[in-house]
């Protein structure tokens, strides 16, 4: 939003002024800007770690069924 990059460059005092809007506008306007921007980063942080934790399960599920077969060989030798 262009009033708030203003802001940024002059201070929100300045730019508030310069814009004919009250201060905490500007404040609420770049409060919702930094809650949603850190929402993305959530989200972004979340599907990393949901693929991480997918690959984790892939690769448990690989070694459970090499031991259920191990287990199922042993069990036939002893009989």
């Amino acid at each position: 939003m262009e009033a708030l990059k203003l802001a940024e460059r002059i201070g929100v005092t300045a730019a508030a002024r310069e814009l004919s809007l009250y201060e905490s506008q500007l404040y609420n306007w770049r409060s919702k800007q930094q809650n949603q921007q850190t929402s993305s980063e959530r989200e972004l942080e979340m599907s990393t770690e949901i693929a991480r934790l997918k690959r984790q399960l892939a690769e448990r599920d690989e070694e459970l069924a090499i031991l259920q077969k191990a287990a199922t060989y042993f069990a036939k030798r002893l009989k």
